[in-house]
């Protein structure tokens, strides 16, 4: 509990720093604000339009500025474990973005400092707080479809998103970068029981012909400690132009007492305009007809930023002030989550079904 104030640090200030950071600068309780970002400008840019008190090129720098109690870590995923480990070693809470690292030793490394130094770390798999999501939960927790025996989730979008991220960093494949959190929501749906095996399949294409060795299309079944068969699909080769600016979904739960089924593809509220749509992702990216609701993270309104990141950033800030439990990731899991993605790319490159945990 820290009810004099917080002073928060975000590392990168990226499209999702920059949320992070807008946020933080309109919580009540954050009394202070740093940015640090590699690129200098970019930083101070930042710190400028949400009002930091402080902004630096050396993430170093941030982290142990003696105002900053908590941090928020907003690197590219490959940049992830230095930052988190300087700030628990400093004994610091950390939210870090999804996943928590790229390798199970990176993961490790962090678990390890973690329980040496005692401090807090949660990982900011942001689908457990959209609203449907956490309606779904909380129907789990009253036993209403008894012992779930299976379910499916799959997610697309389209190359035009695909392509921004595999230019920003060649292994953010969808798999790790986007089914991931579909890992992340089945385990929390099923907490407690946790993948033994996986078997799965992609198939190549124009990722390829890019250059890129992403699949087009990856779907796998992932059979759980109970026995319990989770079918979990993704494909981010949709055509350029294709209506979703971020995520459309849809989950499937079946049980013994109840069956459960989650559309989030958002063809409910579709807008075309001549004028162009903007894409939050992708900003040289317009489309004419989109489907609203769809963007990963939220979505501005009258003034404000709301949806899922923003829940979970006002959630962990809240925390941090008021001691208050969260439904935020746990390193453990993140871990789980990252190991079950690179089964599943495992067991596509080799055909061959594949144990976890990993050895």
């Amino acid at each position: 509990m820290n009810r004099n104030g917080l002073g928060i640090a975000v590392i990168g200030a990226g499209r999702i720093g920059t949320l992070r950071a807008r946020l933080a600068a309109k919580h009540p309780s954050v009394r202070f604000l740093a940015i640090a970002d590699r690129d200098l400008g970019r930083a101070r840019a930042l710190t400028e339009h949400c009002g930091a008190h402080f902004h630096t090129a050396n993430n170093e720098e941030a982290i142990a500025h003696p105002d900053v109690t908590a941090v928020i870590v907003s690197t590219p995923e490959q940049q992830h474990t230095a930052p988190i480990l300087q700030a628990l070693s400093l004994g610091k809470p950390v939210l870090v973005e999804k996943p928590i690292g790229f390798s199970l030793p990176d993961a490790d490394r962090i678990l390890k400092t973690l329980r040496e130094n005692g401090g807090e770390l949660r990982v900011g798999y942001s689908r457990r707080y959209k609203e449907c999501f956490l309606r779904a939960k909380e129907q789990m927790l009253q036993g209403r479809l008894g012992k779930v025996v299976g379910g499916t989730a799959r997610v697309y979008n389209s190359r035009a998103q695909a392509f921004a991220i595999l230019k920003r960093d060649p292994h953010a494949t969808p798999v790790i970068d986007v089914l991931t959190y579909y890992v992340d929501l089945m385990c929390w749906f099923l907490e407690g029981n946790r993948p033994v095996e996986v078997v799965a399949r992609g198939q190549h294409g124009i990722f390829k012909e890019a250059g890129f060795g992403a699949h087009d299309v990856t779907w796998a079944i992932v059979t759980f400690a109970d026995g319990a068969v989770i079918n979990l699909g993704v494909s981010y080769a949709l055509p350029a132009r294709y209506p979703t600016l971020g995520q459309s979904d849809r989950v499937e739960l079946l049980g013994t007492e109840g069956t459960m089924i989650i559309d989030d593809d958002h063809m409910d509220h579709a807008l075309y305009s001549t004028r162009g749509i903007p894409h939050a992702y992708v900003p040289d990216h317009q489309v004419e007809f989109a489907f609203l609701g769809s963007n990963t993270a939220g979505d501005w309104a009258v003034g404000d930023f709301w949806g899922p990141l923003a829940n979970e950033t006002r959630a962990w800030l809240d925390h941090l002030v008021t001691g208050a439990p969260t439904v935020h990731t746990t390193p453990m899991q993140a871990r789980i989550n990252l190991e079950t993605t690179l089964a599943i790319e495992q067991a596509v490159a080799t055909g061959q079904a594949v144990r976890l945990p990993l050895d």
